[in-house]
Order: structure tokens, then C-alpha cells, then sequence
């Protein structure tokens, strides 16, 4: 039975708050005589860095005619993200600073947020960050299950600025407005963005194998806002996957502490117990969890997968259906969907999902593979 690691992702990211007083980070929790220096700089400086290339786009003629014309809130969105002169491109596999997601004209919804928050920031634009109450989705990578949040960001008017007197502020969201509409928020500081931030490239060097480096993006992110327990789950998974399972059970413990209905941190601290032979105490954070989440996550998924072993397409079929009706835009689900109907002989629908999973994802030896399989449908007479 293959074990899966639950981590927090924020994949979608916004710009600052009022402050508030943050714990200190808990230095016990930290043990870096297990790793190496990462390969990479790890800190927050660099995230809302401005760049000449940035500034040298704001002074353009074009845009600032925009700027001067439609103001500077409603003027910058309308430069980055309506006019097309950037052509932006989203890339979800990716967490880029702000000027490396200018310079690759690329980024994944924390990227390009991030950048609006530079850009706003270089301008004198008061901006505001709200973390969105929505349904958690839950996508897998690597044996890694990622639990992704929502963050906006809202623009409002210079401090002093008499040329706009009535203007009020702008929100921007990178999610489409039906989907938004009614949402319920809460403000937070820009102490957690810098740690969601880091949390996600944390995630991102986890998936790619690298872990020291995603043991220091991690533990900065910890110091960066304790109280942001996505970061502290993510650094108890860094542990396992270094095999420090006491170390990962205290970190897990700890978020429990704080939270004591954590679903991430419960499955997390009950592989943990598991993997101890402390098999009692495992069962006993299973039978927790069950209790608060009674369809654990990517349930009819994994049925899907037996499904297909079996050859019972037509279950699989509409076991990934419904995955596929809870996440249209993972690239998984629909191909699975597709090489499902594709054993009922259902070509054209085998077709148009692998398509759309090709279209979904992240690069790779997974794009690798869904053209692969594209072309091979396709030879097969799906049009």
C-alpha cells in the first residue's frame, strides 16, 4: 500500500496587511545537522524585488499615457494582464520572485500576484493581502498529496494622491468571478505571505528530489510566521523523507498543539507512528481523522486506479468522472478519465481527455507521457 505525505500549497498568492505581533519561531523544531547548505539562496529578500527591466516597463510611454489616463490601480492591472503587451503565460509548476516572473513572462497565481504586489508597491499603491475561504483541492505529485488554499491581493489609492480623490480600491484574483463571488476572507500580513511563498518552493524542491533545499525554504518559511502551520507541516515532511521520524513526530505534534483538528498533521503523524511500529498509536490518530474526514482525499480516485487493474472501465470511468468534476484542471484525472473510456472504446472521449490533461500539465516526463499517449490514441482513429 503506497503511503501518501499530505502538504499545504498555497497556490495562489496577493500583497500586504495591518501587522500583527507573531510568535517567535520554535527553534527546537529545527535540526539542520541532518542536511547539507542548499543549492540554491534561500530568503525573503528577493521576492517583491523590483528590477531595472521592471521599473524601465512602468516608464514606458505607453504605459504611463494608461497609468495617467485610467489611474494607477485600474491602469497597472489593465498593463499587466488586459492589454496583452506582456502576453503572461500561467506555468502552475513554478514559483517565481517577482522580477523572475517578469523576466520569464511565466508564473503560477502566486508568481504573477507577487509581481502585482512589486510593481504596486514601486508605485506607491497601498496593497492589502486576504486569504479566501474556499474548498480545499487536492492534487498528487511525486507521492506527495498537496492541499491547495487561495489568496487575492487588493489594490488601493496612493496614500496622497489628489489627481484620483474618490477612487477606492481593486481587487485582484486570478480566479474566474463566479467562483469568487461571496467568498468569505480574512486580511494577513505580508509576514504569512513571505511564508506561503516559501512554503510553496519548499513543495516545489520536495517534488523535484532536492531535499535540502526544501528543508531550508522550509524552516525560513517556519521563522518567517510560526503561526502559518502549512510551513510547519511541510518541514515534518521533510523529515520523513530524510527518515528523521522522531523529529517529524515532534513537528506534527506541534501543529497538533496548535490546531487539534489539523487533518494534513493528523495523516502525516499517523504514517509517522506507523512507520515507528507504534502501530496502537497510529490507529488511534486514524480513527481521529476518519471521525473529522470521513472520504479521505483522492478516495474515488484511488478506487479508479484499482478499477482499471481490474479492467472494470466502465467503474473507473465514472469513479474518475466525479475527480474530474471536483478538479477540472488536474491533468491526472483526466487522463486516467481518458485511458478509461479508451478500454470501453470510447476513442473520441479517450481522446479529448488525454488532450485536456496535455493541456494541464506541468511539464515534464507527465507532459512526456500524455503526448505520447495523444499520439497514440489519435493513430487509433481518435479524431
Amino acid at each position: 500500500m503506497r503511503t501518501w505525505l499530505l502538504l499545504s500549497l498555497c497556490a495562489l498568492l496577493a500583497a500586504c496587511a495591518a501587522p500583527r505581533q507573531l510568535a517567535q519561531p520554535p527553534e527546537a523544531l529545527f535540526d539542520d545537522s541532518l542536511f547539507a547548505a542548499p543549492s540554491e539562496r534561500v530568503g525573503a529578500d528577493e521576492i517583491f524585488r523590483v528590477s531595472d527591466a521592471m521599473r524601465r516597463y512602468l516608464q514606458d510611454p505607453q504605459v504611463e499615457a494608461q497609468l495617467r489616463r485610467k489611474g494607477p490601480q485600474r491602469g497597472l492591472l489593465e498593463a499587466l494582464y488586459t492589454s496583452g503587451e506582456l502576453k503572461l503565460d500561467y506555468d502552475a509548476s513554478t514559483t517565481r520572485n517577482a522580477a523572475q516572473a517578469f523576466d520569464a513572462r511565466a508564473g503560477n497565481c502566486m508568481s504573477l500576484v507577487v509581481m502585482t504586489a512589486a510593481f504596486a508597491k514601486e508605485m506607491g499603491l497601498t496593497v492589502r493581502y486576504q486569504s479566501a475561504y474556499l474548498e480545499e483541492t487536492v492534487s498528487r505529485r511525486s507521492n506527495l498529496l498537496l492541499r491547495s488554499g487561495h489568496v487575492n491581493v487588493t489594490l488601493g489609492r496612493r496614500l496622497a494622491d489628489p489627481r484620483f480623490p474618490v477612487q477606492e480600491t481593486t481587487m485582484v484574483d486570478f480566479l474566474p468571478p463566479d467562483e469568487i463571488r461571496g467568498l468569505r476572507t480574512r486580511e494577513i500580513g505580508e509576514q504569512t505571505v513571505v511564508a506561503m511563498y516559501m512554503n510553496n518552493r519548499a513543495v516545489e524542491a520536495l517534488v523535484a528530489g532536492r531535499i535540502d533545499d526544501a528543508y531550508a525554504w522550509s524552516r525560513e518559511a517556519v521563522r518567517q510566521d510560526p503561526q502559518f502551520l502549512g510551513s510547519l507541516n511541510t518541514l515534518g515532511v521533510v523529515y520523513l523523507r530524510r527518515d528523521a521520524l522522531a523529529q517529524a513526530t515532534k513537528v506534527f505534534s506541534h501543529v497538533l498543539d496548535r490546531d487539534a483538528e489539523n487533518l494534513t498533521a493528523l495523516a502525516n503523524l499517523a504514517g509517522a507512528y506507523a512507520r515507528q511500529g507504534r502501530a496502537d498509536d497510529s490507529l488511534a490518530i486514524q480513527l481521529r481523522l476518519a471521525k473529522l474526514e470521513p472520504q479521505p482525499p483522492l478516495h474515488d480516485f484511488n478506487l479508479g486506479l484499482a478499477a482499471m487493474k481490474k479492467q472494470d472501465y466502465r467503474t473507473a470511468r465514472d469513479l474518475f468522472a466525479r475527480e474530474v468534476a471536483r478538479a477540472d484542471d488536474s491533468a491526472e484525472f483526466h487522463f486516467w478519465l481518458g485511458m478509461a473510456n479508451y478500454g470501453l472504446g470510447n476513442l473520441e472521449s479517450a481522446r479529448r481527455h488525454v488532450a485536456r490533461a496535455l493541456e494541464a500539465s506541468n511539464g515534464g516526463q507527465d507532459r512526456d507521457l500524455y503526448s505520447a499517449k495523444l499520439e497514440w490514441i489519435q493513430a487509433r482513429g481518435g479524431r
